[in-house]
């Protein structure tokens, strides 16, 4: 073999190592939230951990995630990459717990590195403002404790949809979806690791956009909101919501349509009197894949195609 054949193997071989241990560890899914704005003991604000290989990426920022975090024993400081989908408050008021209590130095804290965060045109604006909002509790804290500046600085990223990160064999694809008319920019997430590809829906109508992104994914992440009839005939408020979230029928056709190895729901609106039997029973009328209710905290193994509870 030449010299220069013998580079080019070693350079080819020294590539398939990267790439492989770039995609060893797991592929997994935690529902920190699952709820509404509705303010629930059991169903926390929208947000959702996953953990592929050696990131740790945080999608949305509901009401309770650090609780959440600290219950999964996983510091503040330790997540790579957080990711906003669009500027409701249900998806924002964990951002700043999680931001501020992340400098601090005890180890639930302990965020040496700016904050990285992805999300729609509008998200530096969101950023600058938590600053100078809280721009006296820096001041204090960092005379007072001598927490690292770098730590409480935003890394901030507005991005339009296409790839948006990727880092040690993980990828990140921003796209849009449809939350209706005034909510744009909207996004949904697709990550893909190992081979593997999940997909979170994001606030949104049945979209063509989610069902082309989630062909034949491994796991699909869908909201859905469940409004019984009368509640809509005596409360134009219930049609605004229907006009924005998807029904557990458009939720249904979306999987019909995408074919996803594990359907899951979360966003989970279960409004007056309906309950998780309504949302299962009007969803597996036309849907009969494999079909699971989040709850907060539970587990998913993409590779595996499971879901679990904590104990």
């Amino acid at each position: 073999m030449s010299y220069w054949m013998k580079q080019v193997a070693a350079c080819f071989l020294s590539m398939l190592l990267v790439t492989s241990h770039a995609e060893d560890g797991p592929f997994k899914i935690t529902l920190l939230g699952t709820g509404t704005p509705v303010p629930s003991a059991t169903r926390f604000g929208y947000s959702t951990l996953i953990e592929a290989g050696d990131q740790k990426m945080v999608f949305d920022f509901g009401r309770g995630l650090t609780i959440r975090l600290t219950q999964l024993k996983i510091p503040f400081g330790r997540i790579d990459a957080h990711f906003l989908t669009h500027f409701h408050s249900d998806h924002l008021n964990g951002l700043p717990d999680l931001w501020l209590t992340g400098w601090l130095r005890p180890p639930y804290g302990s965020r040496q590195t700016p904050l990285s965060i992805y999300g729609p045109p509008g998200l530096q604006r969101l950023t600058d403002g938590l600053t100078q909002a809280f721009g006296r509790d820096l001041e204090i804290r960092s005379e007072d404790e001598k927490n690292p500046r770098q730590g409480i600085a935003f890394d901030t990223h507005e991005v339009t949809p296409g790839v948006v990160y990727q880092k040690n064999g993980v990828k990140v694809t921003a796209f849009n979806n449809d939350h209706g008319v005034l909510v744009t920019p909207s996004y949904g997430y697709r990550v893909e690791y190992g081979g593997k590809v999940v997909v979170l829906s994001g606030d949104t109508r049945y979209s063509t956009e989610v069902v082309k992104q989630s062909q034949g994914a491994d796991v699909l992440i869908h909201c859905v909101t469940v409004i019984p009839e009368e509640l809509l005939i005596n409360n134009p408020a219930y049609k605004a919501i229907y006009e924005h979230l998807a029904s557990p029928e458009d939720a249904a056709k979306v999987f019909i349509d995408a074919k996803p190895k594990l359907a899951v729901f979360s966003h989970i609106g279960l409004n007056g009197k309906a309950t998780e039997s309504d949302l299962i029973n009007r969803t597996q009328k036309t849907y009969s894949g494999p079909l699971v209710v989040g709850q907060d905290l539970m587990a998913i193994d993409v590779v595996k195609n499971t879901a679990t509870l904590p104990k």
